[in-house]
């Protein structure tokens, strides 16, 4: 079978924030570049693959749904692949972003660290060792 769309078309996640102005402005800020801004629903691009962000109120049909407390650990994480992960470690240092796994070597292969973004999901920076 042959590939229906371009692979960066595929797997993309979406992320379900409480304020997306605030979202907008921390994506922003660690680099990622917005192709789309719909207000409630914004698409995110990095390196040419996409990230999804909406609030509750972009989904047609669905009422506003308490999204509960912001877990103390990302229950997901998206990584993101940069030649110089330790610039990107004193990035988000500067920014004041929640660190939820310090930068290190790791037994797979890469560096990386990985963050919260204010909704609590993971965002892992690494680069080749």
């Amino acid at each position: 079978m042959g590939k229906y769309v371009d692979s960066t078309e595929q797997l993309v996640s979406e992320i379900v924030v409480r304020d997306i102005r605030k979202s907008v402005d921390f994506y922003r800020r660690l680099g990622f570049a917005v192709i789309r801004d719909a207000g409630n629903f914004v698409e995110w691009t990095w390196e040419e693959h996409r990230l999804f962000m909406a609030e509750s109120s972009a989904f047609d049909g669905v009422d506003t749904v308490p999204l509960g407390d912001i877990p103390p650990f990302p229950l997901a994480n998206i990584r993101v692949m940069v030649s110089g992960v330790d610039d990107y470690w004193k990035l988000v240092n500067e920014l004041g972003a929640r660190i939820v796994v310090p930068i290190g070597n790791r037994y797979y292969g890469l560096r990386d660290f990985t963050i919260a973004d204010p909704d609590g999901f993971g965002i892992r920076f690494a680069s080749l060792m």
